[in-house]
């Protein structure tokens, strides 16, 4: 008991003090002070959104990374160099440094001694080559061999030099260059094109469906679209690029809508005319029961040397293109293209332009003979196949602005069938 009474007198007394110190503080005199000028703050717009506003360092990072997303959007980086042509030259440069390999170095020096060499041998060949052609008679024999053994001088005075190997192997080849287009025609009849051109002509036998006899003698490479994408709504957004085509290869009447872009290699500098020839070999001949031919392009007196620009530029067309249309329910087609040799190379010859009737039934045989034409002589082929699609109806329509006729196989006489008309069992 007496300790709370304690207790509770000792709290009166504190709260007494409390009272007293509030009393004074409020009667005390107090030297009023101005306050400072406030300037007035606009307060900003209620935001439409309820979420919170990032910081403004959040802000300038979230930028930053939207800028670099804008620069990098749509941009493909290149997985590999492109190819090297004359359009995209490169310089030669060594496999190898210098005292590297000894051994490589040593042979090297070797090769350019033998180089420098052989042509001073040349010059004097040329030499003896001009007082030949100068004589007051002319010795023709002689200057034939002396003007072969020039050319073999220049071929083997450059031909084991790196830097012309490797000129010659990707496509920056300087064909006034008698060593460049020696290295070019090897690499084409040694390194299986003409190989496989050739396999492919006598296997689907356009030797002799077509012609006799055929020895190419420069490289004849066409291009036409690639395949259409199996999307059908890409097919009418996606633009297709140009292959090249393979001897012999299936293609689609949809590649071959327009005419091929045809590339040449030519290993002759002066200027030979060659007549152009599309021809397909299994055109159906009902009354015969045979198959006869069909002219698609026809295109004389083109011009070629080893310096033509390549494709060659055919905007001018002789005998218009039409577009390859197997028949429906043949089997497939063989398309040949010739570049054949005109009998004199710079006298053009005068073709007329064959009429729709003159197209079926070409006799590539006739013509050649009337024109003075020789396949076995040089020039160029190639070729490939194609069967019946919707495609064909259509050019039947738009084209050729004719019926599409339809064939198919004859049915096969039953000899059964007196036997299953009489009656049986009886």
């Amino acid at each position: 008991m007496l300790a709370g009474r304690r207790t509770t007198a000792r709290l009166s007394t504190q709260l007494l003090r409390i009272r007293t110190n509030v009393t004074t503080t409020e009667t005390s005199p107090v030297k009023p002070v101005d306050p400072p000028p406030q300037t007035p703050v606009t307060p900003p717009p209620p935001s439409l959104s309820s979420k919170p506003q990032p910081a403004p360092a959040a802000v300038d990072a979230q930028e930053s990374t939207e800028t670099t997303k804008k620069r990098t959007r749509g941009r493909v980086w290149p997985t590999r160099r492109p190819e090297i042509s004359l359009e995209r030259p490169r310089q030669y440069s060594r496999p190898i440094g210098i005292g590297v390999l000894p051994a490589y170095d040593e042979a090297l020096e070797y090769i350019k001694r033998d180089s420098r060499r052989v042509k001073e041998e040349l010059k004097q060949y040329q030499v003896t080559l001009d007082k030949a052609q100068n004589e007051p008679v002319v010795d023709t024999a002689e200057v034939e061999r002396l003007a072969e053994k020039v050319k073999i001088l220049e071929i083997q005075s450059e031909i084991n030099l790196p830097s012309v190997r490797w000129k010659a192997r990707n496509g920056m080849a300087d064909m006034n260059q008698t060593v460049y287009r020696h290295l070019l025609e090897q690499r084409w009849r040694n390194e299986g094109p003409l190989d496989l051109l050739m396999e492919r002509i006598h296997q689907m036998n356009v030797v002799p469906d077509l012609l006799p006899s055929l020895h190419p003698s420069l490289d004849l490479r066409i291009n036409f679209p690639e395949k259409p994408p199996q999307s059908v709504y890409l097919r009418t957004r996606v633009k297709r690029k140009y292959e090249k085509v393979e001897p012999g290869i299936f293609l689609l009447p949809e590649q071959t809508l327009k005419q091929p872009v045809l590339y040449t290699t030519v290993f002759h500098t002066e200027p030979r005319l060659y007549t152009l020839l599309m021809v397909d070999l299994d055109v159906p001949d009902p009354e015969n029961q045979s198959f006869t031919t069909y002219l698609h392009w026809m295109q004389p007196n083109i011009s070629l040397s080893a310096l033509s620009p390549s494709p060659i530029p055919l905007s001018t067309s002789h005998t218009a293109y039409v577009p390859p249309h197997p028949q429906r329910g043949t089997p497939y087609h063989r398309y040949a293209i010739l570049l054949v040799p005109q009998s004199h190379p710079t006298n053009r010859i005068s073709v007329p332009v064959p009429t729709e009737a003159e197209r079926l039934g070409f006799d590539y045989r006739a013509f050649s003979e009337q024109y003075e034409l020789d396949a076995s002589k040089g020039g160029g082929a190639h070729m490939w196949r194609e069967v019946w699609d919707d495609t064909v109806s259509r050019i039947y329509k738009d084209v050729l602005k004719s019926e599409e006729p339809s064939f198919a196989r004859l049915p096969k006489a039953n000899p059964y069938a007196e036997l299953k008309q009489t009656k049986r069992y009886i």
